[in-house]
Order: C-alpha cells, then structure tokens, then sequence
C-alpha cells in the first residue's frame, strides 16, 4: 500500500492501473446522476445539514475543521450534531452513540475524538441517513455536520465543504486506484466552499493547524508546550493519513523527530510503543484515544486547532442563516 501511494503522489500513474481508474471513474459517474434523476433515493432532513469531506483518499484535517465548525455554530446560537461513518469500528449493530468514553474498536477512532472535542451529540453509522434520524430524534440538534460525507448522496446536503491538502494536492489527478481521487477534480466546481489545509490558490480558503499544549496521555491534566522540549529528541508516532504532516510540524517547532509511521486508523498496542529508551512520545490526538488504556508517563499527544479567515465564517453563517429563515 505504502508503494502504491508513493505513485498516487508522483508525476505519473501506473499504467497498468489507468484502465481501472477510468472505470472507477465510469462507476462513480453513473452513480451520482442515478441520485440526480431519482434512480436512486436520497433523504431530506428538516435541518440544515454540512458537509464537511474531501475528493482524495487520505487525511486532509477535516476533524479539526468539523470542531472549529462546530464552535462556530453554537457561538450563533445553534445546537449542531455531527454524524460520521465510523470507519473501522466492530460495532455488530448501527447506529452508535459516541461520547469521549466510548470504544474506538467499536464505533472508530475519529467518532470518539470529535466526541471529546466538540461538546455535542456525534453518532456514528456507515448508513448516515440512520446516523441522522437518531440524533434529530434524541439529540435536539438544530443542525447536523456530516464528517466525511461527501461522497454519500443518499444524504442531501445543504452546503458542501471540501477540505484539500495544500501541500499534496490532487496527486497525479488520477481517480483510484492510479491516483488518490475519489471523484474527479471537476467535482469540485459543485461544491460551496473549498478549504485547503495550507497555502490556499485563486477562489479557495487557507486553513492553518496551530499546535495546542501537549497533554499527558497518562493522567489527562498535566500540560507542556512545544517549547519545553525546543533541541529535544523524542519519538513521534502518526497513524494517519498523512504522517509527514505532523512530523514536519514537530520539526518546525524545533525537535528532533524519530518518525514511526502508521496506516491511517492503525488499531495500537501496548507493544508497538515500547521504544528501547526513555525518550518522550508524541502522538496525534486522533491516535491518542487508541492509546489511553495502555498510557505511561512518557506519552503525550498533540491537540491541533483550525484557523480560517474571518470572511468565510462570516459568509457561512450568512448562508446558514438564509437556510434556515433567519437571514430574510
């Protein structure tokens, strides 16, 4: 796999694959004018509902997107729910209510951070239609946030957010599995608002990740700064879907980063961060609550927080007001 992602982000494809990245292509097409012309159903909701997804494989940061989001919207004084799909939980029955106390091995590590982070009502299901009956039917939300659901349209939608990788980009432009796209990149002259995680071009919105405190992972209340460990060698672990990117931000930070990298959703074990040294270990925060149940002294993860540009807040709000009546 790792080879394989390699050649996503290279100039060229696999020419062996091409031919399956066109029927990908096929497929996907078809299935998203199956939606529009009512071949398949899709579902109303009585809310607003955003999107907040991306057109590649891999992390972009929507997370930190979806909580920054979401503290927009109860600043405005609504009460949002977010449902995602719980990608790699066990879970044998669906849908799941997540809290931060719940199992990542059976509703998914992303569920159970956005539940710690956010403060409001998250349930997970593959089938997000059933995602989002439950939490209008128990949850009191006045509007829901979708995480990672672009690409579900029996779910209609009433803004769409895409978030891009401003240093990766599209890769080689090709659809998977050639290239990293989902859908292809004209798929995003559909959508409402397209932020990228980094530099931002012509019609786009720039987003920075700024580095919080780092938090103990053993007790959950003691707290560093980057600072403190300024010169400092330390083992940073990242099962994500772009490693690199929290590596380079303890570089910039000035440490000196031994690099364990891991596929996305990686399920740790105790085992995997028994380093033959006393060493401190930094993690991501979405790796973090895969790892709380085996925490010594020495591991500590990285809370991340979105930054946007007040003017796309503004007009989103503008938008969503409008949606809902109140912008007449």
């Amino acid at each position: 796999m790792k080879r394989l992602v390699q050649h996503w982000y290279s100039p060229r494809a696999p020419l062996w694959l091409v031919p399956f990245s066109w029927l990908f292509l096929l497929l996907v097409t078809l299935r998203r004018l199956a939606y529009r012309v009512g071949l398949l159903k899709s579902a109303k909701l009585p809310v607003p509902v955003v999107v907040v997804g991306n057109i590649s494989v891999g992390g972009t940061g929507k997370t930190p997107l979806v909580a920054w989001l979401v503290r927009l919207l109860q600043q405005h004084g609504y009460r949002p729910g977010i449902i995602t799909r719980g990608y790699g939980g066990q879970a044998q029955q669906w849908p799941q209510w997540v809290t931060a106390e719940s199992d990542p091995v059976l509703v998914g590590d992303e569920p159970v951070l956005l539940a710690q982070r956010c403060g409001c009502p998250v349930v997970a299901a593959p089938d997000r239609v059933l995602a989002a009956r439950m939490l209008l039917g128990q949850g009191n939300c006045t509007i829901l946030i979708s995480d990672d659901g672009l690409q579900h349209y029996r779910l209609q939608r009433d803004v769409e957010i895409v978030v891009i990788d401003g240093v990766r980009r599209f890769g080689n432009g090709h659809c998977l599995p050639a290239g990293p796209l989902r859908e292809p990149v004209t798929r995003l002259k559909q959508v409402d608002y397209r932020v990228v995680n980094g530099r931002a071009g012509d019609g786009e919105i720039e987003m920075t990740l700024l580095p919080e405190r780092l938090v103990s992972l053993f007790d959950g209340n003691s707290e560093t700064a980057l600072a403190d460990l300024h010169g400092q060698q330390v083992h940073a672990v990242a099962g994500i879907g772009n490693p690199a990117r929290f590596f380079e931000l303890l570089r910039q930070n000035g440490l000196t980063v031994i690099e364990h990298a891991y596929p996305d959703h990686y399920p740790f074990k105790a085992g995997d961060l028994n380093f033959a040294d006393e060493l401190p270990i930094l993690m991501t925060e979405k790796d973090a609550v895969k790892c709380r149940h085996f925490a010594t002294a020495r591991i500590w993860y990285l809370p991340v927080q979105a930054q946007l540009d007040g003017s796309f807040a503004d007009r989103l709000m503008q938008q969503i007001k409008e949606l809902t009546g109140e912008g007449a």
